[in-house]
C-alpha cells in the first residue's frame, strides 16, 4: 500500500496497516534525540567540538529556529515524491547531518541546524500520512508518544553511550543515524514510491476550483495558535524549570532528575489524548481545559514545597505532554483530508515553532529583569490561559480545506464542527 492511500482492504490489509503503523512510530522516535542528546552534555560541548562557550545558547536554539523555518520543505517534497518517499528522504538527511556534526567539529552548527530542517521536514508530513491512512486516534497518539519517548532516549542514553565508546562522545552523538537509517528503510518499504492520483471511491468530486486559502481560514489560525502556545510552554519550561528548582533548595542531581520526571510523566498521556480527541463530546472540553490545566499546574510548581516538586512536576508533565498530542491531533481531526493535514501540519509546527523559539527567551529574561522567578511562573500561567482560548475556538468553526476538484477530497469521518 502507498502511504497517501487510504488503508487497504481484504487479505492482508492488516499486516499492510501494521506495517505502515509501525513506521510512523519508528519515524517519530527519531524526531527529539538529535536535540536532547546534545542538551545532556552541554557542559562537555566546547572542551570536545571547541566551541566557544558564548555560542552553547545558539547551538540550543539553532533546531527550534530550524523548525520555525523549514516547515514548508515537507509538503513541497511530498508533492514531489510522494509521502513516504519524502519522509525517507528527510531520515537519510537527518542520518547525515548526525554524522557530519559529530564528526566535523567545524560543523557542529551547521549540522544541528540541518538536523532541525530534517526534522521538521519528517515531522509535519506525520499528520498527512495518519489522514491519507485513515489512522484513529491511536495512530496520532503513538506518534505523539514517539516523539516523547525518542527526547527521554536520547537525553538518558547519552552518557551511558558515551561511557561504551570509552568516553568518545562524537561516536555517542553519531550512533543515533542507526535508527533514523532504519526509520527511512522502514518507511520507504511503506510506501517507496510516489503516489498515483488517488481513487474518487469516497471522495467528493464536486469540490470549488478555487478555495479559500490557508492564511484566510480562522481555523487554521486557531489550531496554529494551540500549537505555538503549547510548544512556546514546553521549552520554557524545559530550558529553566531545573535552575528553578535548583533555586528552591533542590540539588542539580535532584532538579535534572525532576526534569526527566517532567518528559517520563508524559508518556501515558501524550497517547491518550489524542483518543480521547477523537470523541467530540470530550474534545470540545479537552481543547480549552488543558490550557487551564496547564495554567494550575505551573502555579502549583510556583507554590508546592521542595517535598511536593515530584508531585506537581508530574502533574505538570502529564498535562504539558496531553497538550502536544491534542495538538497532534487537531491537525487530523479539524483537517478535511490529507492534503490539508499537511498544509495545516506545515503551517502550524512552521509559525508554531518560530513562535516557540521565544519562549526560553521571554522566561529567562523575565527572571532575569525580576531577580525571581514569581512573574515569569504567572506570566506562563496567563500564557496557558490563552492557549484555553485557542483550543475553544480550534474546534469550533468549518474543517480546514485546501483541496480543490484537481485533487478529490475524502470524505472526512465527523465533518461537523464540535459545537
Amino acid at each position: 500500500m502507498r502511504l497517501d492511500d487510504a488503508r487497504p482492504s481484504g487479505r492482508g490489509s492488516r499486516l499492510t496497516t501494521g506495517l505502515v503503523l509501525l513506521a510512523l512510530v519508528v519515524v517519530s522516535v527519531n524526531l527529539r534525540p538529535a536535540i536532547t542528546t546534545v542538551a545532556g552534555v552541554m557542559n562537555q560541548v566546547p572542551g570536545v567540538f571547541g566551541l566557544d562557550p558564548s555560542l552553547l545558547p545558539l547551538l540550543g536554539t539553532l533546531p527550534v529556529l530550524a523548525f520555525g523555518i523549514s516547515g514548508p520543505i515537507g509538503p513541497w517534497l511530498a508533492r514531489r515524491l510522494g509521502t513516504g518517499p519524502a519522509v525517507a528522504v528527510a531520515l537519510l538527511v537527518l542520518a547525515a547531518a548526525l554524522i557530519v556534526r559529530a564528526t566535523v567539529s567545524a560543523l557542529l552548527l551547521p549540522g544541528t541546524f540541518l538536523a532541525g530542517s530534517a526534522i521538521m521536514t519528517a515531522s509535519v508530513l506525520v499528520p498527512q500520512i495518519v489522514k491519507a491512512n485513515r489512522g484513529t486516534g491511536w495512530w496520532t497518539g503513538l506518534c505523539t508518544m514517539g516523539f516523547g519517548l525518542g527526547a527521554a532516549l536520547g537525553a538518558g542514553l547519552v552518557q551511558p553511550l558515551e561511557q561504551a565508546f570509552g568516553g568518545n562522545l562524537p561516536s555517542a552523538l553519531a550512533v543515533w543515524a542507526v535508527p533514523a537509517l532504519i526509520g527511512a528503510f522502514l518507511i520507504h518499504r511503506s510506501g517507496g514510491r510516489p503516489t498515483a492520483a488517488p481513487t474518487t471511491a469516497g471522495t467528493i468530486t464536486g469540490a470549488p476550483d478555487v478555495v479559500t486559502p490557508l492564511r484566510k481560514q480562522r481555523t487554521a489560525w486557531a489550531v496554529t495558535a494551540f500549537f505555538g502556545l503549547q510548544a512556546m510552554l514546553y521549552f520554557a519550561i524545559t530550558s529553566w524549570l531545573a535552575v528553578y528548582l535548583v533555586s528552591r533548595g533542590l540539588s542539580p542531581a535532584d532538579s535534572a532528575a525532576l526534569l526527566a520526571w517532567f518528559s517520563i510523566a508524559g508518556l501515558p498521556a501524550s497517547l491518550l489524548a489524542p483518543v480521547l480527541a477523537g470523541r467530540p463530546a470530550i474534545l470540545r472540553i479537552m481543547a480549552p481545559g488543558l490550557g487551564l490545566s496547564v495554567a494550575l499546574a505551573l502555579l502549583g510548581v510556583l507554590a508546592a514545597p521542595a517535598e511536593l516538586q515530584f508531585l506537581m512536576v508530574g502533574v505538570l508533565g502529564i498535562v504539558q505532554s496531553a497538550g502536544f498530542g491534542l495538538a497532534m491531533a487537531l491537525v487530523v481531526i479539524r483537517s478535511a483530508g490529507p492534503q490539508s493535514a499537511g498544509r495545516l501540519s506545515a503551517m502550524s509546527q512552521g509559525f508554531g515553532f518560530a513562535l516557540a523559539s521565544l519562549g526560553p527567551l521571554g522566561a529567562g529574561l523575565l527572571h532575569t529583569i525580576t531577580g525571581g522567578w514569581e512573574v515569569t511562573f504567572w506570566v506562563l500561567a496567563a500564557e496557558a490561559v490563552v492557549l484555553a482560548g485557542a483550543g475553544f475556538l480550534a474546534v469550533r468553526g468549518p474543517l480546514v480545506s485546501v483541496e480543490s476538484a484537481e485533487t478529490p477530497q475524502q470524505v472526512p469521518a465527523n465533518p461537523s464542527p464540535v459545537r
